[in-house]
């Protein structure tokens, strides 16, 4: 698949859109020591479609830009989801693949979210884990299944 084409390009584009949406929507839970980025779900995507991951950055960039936590979060934050988002598409499978975001988001992230909020690191890393383990790892699951039944792919 050419990755300049229109139907990848749309694709990224909707998946950004969606993060942006769903992240700034949720509002303060979003972002700080303690976060539930719903949004988080979709880094499962990667996993089924490649768009994800161009999609998924810029998602996340945008929806950062309104998050307070100033230009560390922008240019990092959305680093780490790239990444993220990359490993998860190597994952062998689904099970997997929740495992880089949460990680990466748990340990990255909570640095400069314990400096800004004057909070432990290793605290903070519990806190944004959880979180993570919740909207990357459970509900990123539960749309995989969705996304597995609407596809007719099934991919373990």
């Amino acid at each position: 698949m050419d990755r300049f084409d229109s139907k990848y390009i749309v694709k990224t584009g909707v998946i950004a859109a969606i993060y942006m949406v769903l992240t700034i929507v949720m509002g303060e839970t979003s972002f700080g020591p303690v976060q539930l980025r719903i949004s988080e779900a979709m880094t499962i995507l990667p996993f089924f479609e490649p768009a994800a991951i161009p999609g998924l950055f810029i998602g996340c960039f945008l929806a950062n830009i309104f998050g307070g936590l100033g230009l560390v979060d922008i240019v990092f934050g959305s680093l780490t989801t790239l990444a993220a988002a990359y490993l998860t598409s190597k994952m062998p499978n689904k099970y997997l693949a929740v495992l880089p975001p949460i990680l990466l988001n748990a340990f990255i992230v909570a640095i400069w979210v314990s400096k800004f909020s004057n909070l432990p690191y290793l605290p903070t890393v519990y806190t944004i884990g959880f979180g993570e383990f919740v909207s990357a790892g459970v509900l990123g699951l539960i749309l995989a299944s969705v996304f597995e039944r609407i596809t007719g792919r099934d991919i373990h």
